[in-house]
């Protein structure tokens, strides 16, 4: 899908000469006030060149044109269809920049094109759009705190950590006494010197794609390409920096990278051999843990092979038992390690998130419940957490805990027909419907089946509980 390591991806210059000839009409009829065809025209041009920053700007001063005139947002119905997520990320971006050229004030709408965005590899519409929201929930009556933490984490995505900290800091500003916000702020800084802004040196990604001759070096230990006659020369002069300097970590650390990136058993096994040795000599965890990674690397190396297997071979039901016994014996290998991390990092709350989803993977939803409540602090994992919290309640039997966590969480949160909203309607309707209260299940379930139609076993849960409201109470049969 990208052209890159970077996750970006660059448009062929054919789509770009389609895309020009809407973008010319657009301008036209745009000329003559048809402020509704000019958008279609843009949105119809954006389908071939979605990186064109220039039509997203003229199509946004169109769109402001057009309020100004007295147009009106799109209505309901017909802004459904639109809201309505799908598998294709640039579909959804162009979605929310048709449903924003007609509320050019929205920031949900902002937010939508800009995560879908940047999931597409579309990352100079990312960085066209993200000021233009930063601005509007700034200058908002109520600036919205979860708007600055996903600016944040969409710009952390594309590693532009300049940018990362800018919107981190608007979130320390409103919640100054967070610390574990201020830490995250104090670490988006120190990347920023790190990286010193490599998108503000090229003028765009679109630019940057097309210079990359002069770091060709840097390009080939990012790549994927894992030939060892190319990463046999990077390994050896790895290796030769790190014995020169045994005591330097920052060189073990790229010799150990390089090797994992191979993802051969007898390298990586090299790589353990070495931190293994580190961690005897300076019992510092870090090497401990980097020995960790490796093995859940190997770990999810495998479940991908024997994923595969299974739907190369659907009826296989012994093989999908074995599948399902790795599974758990991953979920008890991975609580393991995450629970000797944070034993080690006991402040790192995205520790408490991992070790939480494996107890929920294996069953042991009591233990899981408060480690849920500890992790949701951490504003990266507070949706999702929460989710998984109702969740755990609902199975370990706890349900009107589950229903109220699933309400307060449906009530607070600010997007409606992403992915974690239809997530979140659907266990509490079955929250609701575990409790007794059909017609409030019914009501949830609803709202998942107008988002999302085909999710889970929404239909039939649906017209089970439908069928059973219109029975008659038994003492009246």
């Amino acid at each position: 899908m990208a052209d890159n390591d970077s996750g970006y991806r660059d448009i062929p210059e054919e789509d770009r000469k389609k895309a020009e000839t809407f973008f010319e009409k657009a301008a036209a009829v745009a000329g003559a006030a048809q402020y509704d065809f000019a958008i279609a025209m843009f949105i119809d041009g954006l389908g071939y060149d979605p990186e064109s920053v220039d039509a997203h700007k003229a199509l946004r001063d169109i769109a402001l044109k057009r309020k100004v005139s007295g147009g009106k947002a799109m209505g309901m119905f017909d802004a459904m269809k639109y809201k309505r997520p799908s598998k294709d990320d640039k579909q959804n971006m162009l979605n929310a920049e048709k449903l924003l050229a007609f509320d050019p004030g929205n920031t949900d709408y902002m937010l939508s094109v800009m995560q879908n965005a940047a999931r597409g590899g579309f990352y100079d519409t990312v960085l066209w759009i993200g000021p233009i929201l930063l601005k509007a929930n700034s200058e908002a009556k109520k600036p919205e705190f979860s708007k600055y933490i996903q600016l944040r984490d969409v710009y952390r995505s594309i590693k532009q950590w300049k940018l990362a900290t800018e919107a981190c800091q608007y979130a320390v500003n409103m919640k100054p006494d967070d610390m574990d916000l201020g830490r995250e702020l104090r670490d988006l800084s120190a990347q920023t010197t790190i990286n010193e802004g490599n998108y503000e040196g090229a003028g765009s990604f679109r630019k940057s794609v097309k210079d990359m001759a002069g770091q060709s070096k840097l390009m080939r230990q990012d790549q994927d390409i894992r030939t060892m006659d190319q990463m046999g020369s990077l390994i050896a002069a790895a290796e030769q920096d790190w014995q020169a300097d045994p005591n330097e970590p920052s060189k073990l650390m790229k010799l150990v990278d390089l090797l994992m990136k191979t993802e051969l058993p007898d390298q990586e096994n090299r790589a353990i051999e070495m931190l293994e040795n580190q961690y005897e000599k300076t019992k510092l965890f870090r090497y401990r843990q980097q020995i960790g990674r490796i093995k859940l690397a190997q770990l999810a190396r495998m479940e991908r092979s024997m994923r595969q297997e299974v739907a190369q071979s659907p009826g296989d039901e012994g093989l999908k038992t074995e599948y399902r016994n790795f599974l758990k014996d991953r979920a008890q290998q991975e609580l393991d390690e995450y629970t000797l991390w944070s034993e080690n990092y006991p402040t790192d709350l995205s520790l408490k998130y991992q070790i939480a989803v494996r107890l929920f993977q294996l069953g042991r939803h009591d233990e899981a419940i408060p480690m849920f409540q500890t992790a949701r602090s951490d504003p990266k994992y507070r949706t999702d957490a929460t989710i998984a919290l109702g969740s755990s309640f609902l199975n370990a039997g706890f349900v009107d805990e589950a229903v109220d966590t699933f309400k307060a969480l449906i009530d607070d949160y600010q997007l409606r027909g992403d992915q974690k909203s239809v997530d979140m309607h659907y266990m509490y309707g079955r929250s609701l419907e575990q409790k007794g209260d059909k017609a409030a299940a019914i009501k949830a379930y609803s709202q998942v089946a107008q988002w999302n139609f085909n999710y889970r076993d929404v239909q039939a849960r649906i017209k089970k509980l439908r069928a059973e409201s219109q029975q008659p109470p038994p003492d009246q049969k």
